[in-house]
């Protein structure tokens, strides 16, 4: 049994992005959570320097890699 198993960051963004992110982990069956995501939705300067990407996805470090490949193709997939 592996005792290293922590909480990761994963991504920092918008509630809208965070959430997303979180639906495209829950189809691919990674369990995750979001952080500060209502303060950071309602004082964002107050989960994050500046107001910028307050809200954060947070894996198990066992997922992590997996995670790590989502991500990847979330962020190949959004539009700019």
């Amino acid at each position: 049994m592996n005792d290293d198993i922590r909480a990761v960051e994963l991504f920092s963004g918008t509630l809208w992005e965070a959430d997303l992110l979180k639906s495209l982990l829950e189809n691919a069956e990674i369990e995750s959570y979001l952080k500060d995501d209502i303060i950071g939705t309602n004082f964002p300067w107050h989960a994050a320097g500046g107001g910028a990407n307050p809200i954060k996805v947070i894996v198990s470090s066992q997922d992590y890699d997996r995670a790590l490949a989502v991500l990847q193709d979330f962020k190949k997939n959004q539009i700019k």
